[in-house]
């Protein structure tokens, strides 16, 4: 194939997966995906490696690029299945996001899968929104191992026993069959994209696009000096007694190859921010791909030279059942930290002062006899200055890639009403480029519910680059009154939750 040829197949089978998405936020019934967009899609061939992805949640896309091939070897695909799971030890990331594996045939032969993840603030856990501070993955919710939740084109028994778990029925089911629906437009266009240029051209195309991506990343590797590359940063704690957690890597870098080792890194903890392998090669895959070009193909090729191993019972790669809900969110955001600031000694031009570090992570919701409500939230923050820029304000970075509750959709769907939401001036740290600010968000409880709160970079602030200053750390409170940066607690009517969110950090000194 020629550039063009390429750039043109890998845009259809791009295409795909942008159209998935389209019907999965059409098609969906609770504000987090329809209004947050917290959800991916992405195309796999027959070995469930990835061939191409929408520009959804880097945190979900990695982490299936990295474990698929283990799920597809597990089932005879058939027309009309469709897969469900979400356990983070086979293959998920933490239980609220449920996965969706459908196999594409053409012509009556299997020629790859499309699937999408999205997550649901009702997972079954005893704790409203699904994000408890757990300390066993069974306390998080219904664990769903690879099973198949349809069978020639109907559900299945096994959909049926999971909908029995769920509390939100009604809107459980519409973001599951949304789901669903967005897999079969994805089988249908894939499809049809393989039969219009048959199954052995578009075998060729995929061993030419991952060739390419291959080039292309070994051309990044080959730009930095080889070498090892040490960075060490913490966690705040986890919110039942562990406090000041390592987190560190050592990136060795030789002849266009590099792997990631995450020795040194502390032992998995009580709490929830323990996480799956899969989390953490969706961190390391996100940040070499952001030093990519822009066009660079999201395939399989583009991962080949990254290795990457962690002590097996650590903090980054857990041991069942350790609790992960946080994990996902909370430590993949400082796990993107570390792994930048190991670039930042090889490449300080290139690499961004830490962003805001944290989702900041807000889940709350009410089971009364009138009926339940689930919220989740993530925050935006403020995001690292670069070199050349200053860092953006108010915006999700890195491992998310969510929009925030509208107030209007919040609102109408959740007895709460916002009272403030505004930009934190002056949280971002100082330097040549000035990092982000925070964000100021304050709600008021309309009903009794029950509040927990998951966020970090409450004690260790986002660090600055070549002399730039640290942002400010961010701040919690409930009708003034201070809080931990990890909390679970009972909210009456009238209550004032308060999120102060921290900045981005400065690159440079000041004046120079």
């Amino acid at each position: 194939m020629d550039a063009i040829e390429l750039s043109v197949f890998s845009s259809r089978i791009e295409s795909v997966c942008d159209e998935m998405g389209a019907v999965l936020q059409r098609a969906a019934f609770s504000p987090n995906i329809k209004d947050r967009l917290d959800f991916s899609c992405a195309v796999f061939d027959t070995q469930g490696q990835l061939c191409a992805q929408a520009a959804h949640i880097p945190v979900h896309l990695g982490s299936m690029a990295y474990a698929m091939q283990d799920i597809v070897d597990q089932f005879d695909w058939q027309p009309g299945d469709m897969v469900a799971f979400n356990d983070p030890y086979l293959g998920g990331t933490h239980l609220p996001d449920v996965t969706l594996v459908c196999p594409v045939h053409a012509d009556e032969k299997l020629i790859g899968f499309v699937a999408n993840r999205a997550h649901h603030a009702d997972i079954g856990s005893d704790t409203p929104g699904s994000m408890p501070l757990a300390t066993n993955l069974e306390q998080e919710g219904i664990i769903i191992s690879p099973v198949k939740i349809m069978r020639e084109g109907k559900t299945s028994v096994e959909f049926d026993e999971i909908m029995r778990v769920l509390q939100n029925t009604i809107e459980s089911t519409g973001d599951f069959n949304a789901q669903m629906s967005a897999n079969q437009r994805g089988s249908q266009r894939l499809s049809s994209i393989v039969k219009e240029m048959d199954a052995q051209q578009y075998n060729a195309a995929l061993v030419h696009l991952n060739a390419y991506g291959d080039r292309l990343m070994q051309q990044l590797l080959t730009s930095i000096p080889d070498g090892e590359y040490d960075f060490l940063d913490w966690m705040d704690g986890d919110g039942l007694g562990a406090e000041n957690i390592p987190i560190k890597v050592n990136l060795a870098v030789q002849r266009g190859t590099v792997v990631a080792d995450f020795k040194g890194t502390a032992n998995q903890v009580s709490g929830n921010i323990n996480c799956p392998l899969s989390v953490v090669a969706a961190v390391v895959y996100y940040v070499f791909r952001c030093l990519l070009p822009a066009n660079t193909p999201a395939c399989f090729g583009v991962y080949r030279r990254i290795d990457i191993k962690a002590p097996h019972g650590s903090l980054v790669n857990a041991i069942k059942p350790a609790a992960v809900a946080a994990g996902n969110v909370e430590t993949s955001t400082r796990l993107v930290d570390v792994v930048m600031g190991a670039l930042a000694k090889a490449l300080p031009a290139r690499i961004t002062a830490a962003s805001h570090g944290s989702m900041n992570n807000v889940a709350m919701g009410a089971r009364t006899s009138e009926g339940s409500w689930n919220y989740y939230e993530t925050i935006g923050g403020g995001m690292g200055a670069g070199a050349q820029y200053a860092g953006l304000s108010a915006v999700q970075t890195h491992m998310t890639n969510t929009l925030n509750t509208p107030i209007e959709s919040l609102e109408m769907h959740y007895p709460l009403r916002v009272s403030r939401y505004q930009v934190r001036r002056g949280s971002g740290g100082t330097g040549k480029q000035q990092g982000g600010d925070g964000l100021l968000r304050e709600m008021v409880f309309l009903q009794a519910a029950q509040l927990t709160l998951l966020t970090e970079r409450r004690d260790y602030q986002p660090w600055g680059l070549n002399g730039g200053a640290d942002a400010a750390a961010g701040e919690n409170f409930l009708n003034g009154e201070k809080l931990q940066a990890k909390v679970s607690l009972a909210v009456d009517v009238g209550d004032r939750l308060t999120i102060k969110t921290p900045g981005g950090g400065g690159y440079g000194l000041d004046g120079e």
